[in-house]
């Protein structure tokens, strides 16, 4: 028997990983400020990963309390080029300047998942992947932009690693779920130990 996981995002990619790794997925979105929920933390010196942490408990939690006994699963990802944390391009220009930022040099991305019953938590854990990009041509920037056009606003490094923005890249270091936004492996560990899927 396998237990219905209530997802606290509205990320089709996470929910699309869970469904095909076979799991019982419900969406509901947090209502959580997560600019305002960190805040707080930018100069109390959290790290990047901690960051995330708070953020993916603070949705899983929010979400938890309007689904009494539900098993529900908090996810966040934060990106960090030594102590400089990304979020999400607002537009094109800053799709650009992160790019031109990222170009040549090593960036972490820190997947956080959590997972909470009834407001309690009952686990959290950070999956980290090293990413380094390629020394990139502002043209060159420029082109790829226009061609993959609004995606680039739906990641925080302006790049999605499962189309073509595997092309700015030269080497990785972690694993794809990690990159995409879901340490899916660690989670699949931890719901069989839990006993909420078949293991």
């Amino acid at each position: 028997m396998t237990e219905k996981i209530i997802l606290a995002s509205g990320s089709p990619f996470r929910k699309a990983m869970l469904i095909n790794a076979g799991l019982d997925v419900e969406a509901v979105p947090a209502d959580v400020d997560e600019r305002a929920l960190e805040a707080p933390l930018q100069d109390s010196g959290v790290s990047p990963e901690d960051v995330a942490l708070v953020l993916a408990e603070a949705k899983a939690t929010e979400v938890s309390e309007r689904r009494p006994g539900a098993l529900v699963l908090g996810c966040d990802q934060t990106l960090s080029l030594g102590d400089e944390v990304f979020h999400k391009p607002a537009d094109m220009e800053g799709a650009r300047r992160h790019l031109l930022a990222l170009s040549g040099r090593t960036h972490q991305l820190n997947s956080a998942a959590v997972l909470v019953r009834d407001g309690k938590v009952l686990w959290r854990h950070v999956g980290i992947a090293g990413m380094t990009m390629r020394k990139l041509d502002p043209g060159f920037i420029g082109r790829h932009l226009a061609r993959v056009g609004a995606k680039a606003l739906a990641s925080v490094g302006a790049y999605q690693i499962e189309g073509e923005g595997i092309q700015l890249f030269e080497k990785i270091e972690g694993d794809y779920f990690t990159i995409v936004g879901l340490p899916l492996l660690p989670l699949l560990a931890e719901l069989r130990t839990l006993g909420a899927i078949d293991g």
